[in-house]
């Protein structure tokens, strides 16, 4: 059982019961889960983690598949939560790209502001990073189905505001493609961070690392997409 599990008590409410079971079952299947993938894990251990009866999860969520997709449910809450509307089309683009890319890197700076050790919210983080990588070589059912409902819509509002900033009406391929390498480079500091600290000890560790990594990712940003924009532009041809 987790040491951060909150405790049932028999003198509490029963919706209140409910809820802290609830709790557990989603803080024990997370650290499962992420340890072990959605097929190895078993029902019973998770529950038997919990403290709480083999029928709990399919009371809670239904079934198994449920209790992951709540799983897989919370670090995309997380970070859709951060965008803080970054496709308002009265945005220019320098703060629409700061709130868009920022909502990945202060994933990151909550995870790391709980220091050596890393605290509670590090240790969801990596458990959900964990989770990401095990369904990159071992894909769910349930995660395609989490991925078309939570996540393309955000795609799709990224993509529809660069494309509005580059001036088109709609977004084509290269706009997609865009926005896949404007994310993976923020990304990047969620999913390779022990790696980069291989490569360049100690800039991770600076107080403002993370928001100096902002500021160029934004300024990079603004970059590809003028790029993206100039190169649509006919060319004249001269004589």
């Amino acid at each position: 059982m987790s040491a951060d599990a909150p405790t049932l008590r028999a003198t509490e409410p029963a919706c209140e019961r409910r809820e802290r079971a609830r709790t557990r079952l989603l803080l024990e299947a997370g650290r499962i889960f992420s340890e072990k993938g959605y097929a190895a894990a078993s029902t019973r251990e998770i529950c038997g983690a919990a403290g709480l009866n083999v029928a709990a999860i399919h009371y809670h969520f239904g079934g198994k598949d449920g209790l992951y997709r709540e799983v897989l449910l919370g670090p995309i809450r997380e970070l859709a939560s951060r965008f803080d509307a970054f496709d308002d089309p009265a945005l220019p683009l320098r703060e629409a790209l700061r709130r868009m890319l920022g909502a990945f890197v202060g994933v990151v700076a909550e995870g790391a502001a709980d220091g050596p050790g890393c605290g509670a919210g590090a240790a969801h983080a990596t458990q959900g990073l964990r989770l990401h990588l095990r369904e990159m070589v071992e894909p769910s059912p349930v995660y395609a189905a989490t991925v078309a409902q939570h996540i393309v819509p955000h795609h799709q509002a990224m993509a529809r505001m660069l494309a509005r900033h580059i001036g088109l009406g709609e977004a084509d391929d290269d706009v997609h493609r865009l926005v896949f390498a404007l994310v993976a480079m923020a990304h990047d500091y969620c999913m390779s961070r022990q790696f980069m600290n291989l490569l360049a000890p100690g800039l991770l560790d600076r107080p403002d690392a993370l928001t100096r990594a902002l500021d160029r990712l934004v300024d990079w940003g603004l970059a590809l997409v003028e790029h993206e924009r100039m190169r649509r532009i006919p060319r004249t041809l001269t004589p």
